[in-house]
């Protein structure tokens, strides 16, 4: 199990410096901020914190640059003694053991409104139990959240995900697919939260070494899928009715993250560090009450054409 876990650690440290050097690429004058906390596993070092998780990561945060208002990349390699609700209630045969946690997690705001927020996360998770072999699993998966949508994105971004799962089995695509249609719709307002993308968990019916090149290819493909979007829109015109529609859908972001996002809930059930968790939320946000767009409006075609979930591959 150590050679495995060794294996990830390495990959995705290597996967967090290129995508904050992809991202910074982009930006003529800001750059990440690197804020090293608590003592990673991965070196042999204890943390000392009375926190019931140990261990630690690297939080790479961009803020007010010219083409991204908020970005992080986040890694970190965790462990508790038991894992948290958020991931024994689903699977009940885990609860009461140990853990070690480790991911990247990327969440893009743009500046321009015509360029689509992107989420991006992988992790590998080990729970143990004494006398007992260890049960581990890949998770993961990325989604796109525009607020002007685009056909030719939205067909991009699903021909790049489906690409990258069919070297794997031809039933991975629909099947993450789905679940991320599924997983990232908010429930009250029923609406979901962008165009989707794949979402994953509990996933090892591969083996450690397919379920590892997986993981390796969502990778890639995030970065294949958004970074020609992001080059395509970010000099595009906007006018302030742009920047408020921008705004106001950022709420709609916030409220998943804050409800329903299993990753956050993990992290702060597990008391890991509130400031990484929370680096996915945007600076600046907006709430309007009873807002309606108006009919005909690119901003209702956000609601009609673009979020409604369809076949976009």
């Amino acid at each position: 199990m150590q050679n495995y876990i060794s294996q990830v650690l390495e990959y995705l440290s290597a996967l967090q410096q290129q995508l904050c050097t992809a991202f910074e690429a982009h930006e003529p004058h800001a750059k990440f901020i690197i804020d090293a906390w608590g003592s990673p596993l991965s070196l042999g070092i204890e943390n000392s914190s009375t926190s019931p998780t140990k261990g630690g990561g690297k939080t790479c945060v961009l803020e007010n640059g010219t083409v991204i208002e908020k970005g992080g990349v986040n890694f970190s390699h965790v462990r508790g003694d038991k894992l948290p609700p958020s991931a024994s209630a689903i699977r009940p045969e885990l609860a009461g053991r140990s853990f070690q946690a480790m991911g990247v997690s990327v969440v893009i705001h743009p500046k321009n409104p015509f360029v689509p927020t992107s989420h991006f996360n992988i992790r590998f998770i080990v729970a143990e139990a004494p006398g007992v072999a260890p049960i581990w699993w890949f998770g993961g998966g990325f989604d796109l959240t525009p607020y002007y949508g685009f056909n030719e994105d939205c067909v991009h971004w699903h021909q790049t995900a489906k690409a990258a799962c069919e070297p794997f089995g031809a039933g991975l695509y629909p099947r993450f697919k789905a679940h991320c249609d599924e997983y990232f719709y908010l429930k009250h307002r029923a609406e979901a939260r962008g165009i989707g993308g794949l979402f994953f968990d509990d996933f090892n019916e591969l083996g450690f070494e397919d379920c590892f090149s997986f993981l390796q290819s969502m990778g890639q493909a995030y970065q294949d899928a958004y970074l020609p979007i992001l080059t395509k829109r970010k000099n595009t015109p906007f006018e302030t009715k742009h920047r408020e529609f921008q705004l106001y859908r950022r709420g709609r972001y916030v409220e998943f993250n804050l409800l329903y996002d299993r990753g956050t809930l993990f992290g702060l059930q597990s008391g890991g560090r509130t400031e990484s968790i929370l680096m996915s939320l945007p600076s600046v946000v907006h709430w309007n009450y009873n807002w309606q767009p108006e009919p005909g409006s690119a901003e209702a075609a956000l609601y009609t054409d673009f979020l409604p979930i369809k076949n976009w591959a």
